[in-house]
């Protein structure tokens, strides 16, 4: 089951809950506000989060996460090039939103690794490093459900940005054409500020803006 909630802080983003139907378990995807609303969700429906990922680490994606990590009990998980931006308000953007925001706390993930649930082994998740936006940028790929959370990677409209520290305009594109486009044509692509799109639907968006 996928579940998408947005929630507001600074900006609208798009926190994802990935909930396995049979055991009632699952992941909490880029908590970026509001971590009240998003605990509320999860004990209104009885879920049970084994674990926080973060898709990379600006602050708009992970600013409910210390304390979500605090009531539920679950890790926070990053991807280890994107850990420095959790303790430095400047590289995860929150220095100037009148709140600084710092994870004290998180362990890391690999690219191409298989994320499984405890409660469910078949029920998983597999990380894809897909740098550009943030050196540490991820997508988070379910075969099984047929979607994939690709945070600010890529939107239905198009490339997300690399004017931020660290963003690389090239390692975007490569990113994008090699690791997110290649996924199945009717994989479903979430993203952190954007509806839906498909991978086949996004594939021609972009061939036909290349002409």
């Amino acid at each position: 089951m996928v579940k998408e909630l947005q929630v507001r802080g600074v900006f609208a983003e798009n926190t994802y809950f990935y909930i396995d139907d049979h055991s009632r378990s699952g992941f909490l995807i880029d908590p970026g506000a509001q971590a009240g609303l998003i605990y509320e969700v999860i004990q209104r429906n009885g879920w049970h989060i084994e674990k926080i990922l973060l898709t990379h680490g600006h602050f708009d994606h992970m600013g409910a996460a210390e304390l979500l990590r605090e009531k539920l009990v679950a890790p926070i998980y990053v991807y280890p090039d994107d850990a420095r931006y959790l303790t430095d308000p400047y590289l995860n953007l929150s220095a100037n939103s009148g709140d600084p925001i710092t994870v004290a706390h998180y362990e890391e993930f690999t690219d191409g690794e298989v994320i499984r649930l405890k409660a469910n082994s078949g029920f998983y998740l597999k990380v894809i490093h897909t740098p550009g936006h943030t050196p540490g940028s991820v997508t988070f790929y379910a075969p099984e459900a047929g979607v994939a959370f690709v945070g600010d990677t890529l939107y239905e409209h198009g490339p997300g940005l690399t004017n931020f520290p660290g963003g690389n305009p090239a390692k975007l594109a490569r990113s994008i054409e090699s690791r997110i486009l290649t996924l199945p044509d009717n994989t479903v692509l979430l993203s952190g500020h954007s509806s839906p799109i498909t991978v086949g639907a996004e594939r021609r968006l972009l061939t036909e803006r290349a002409f």
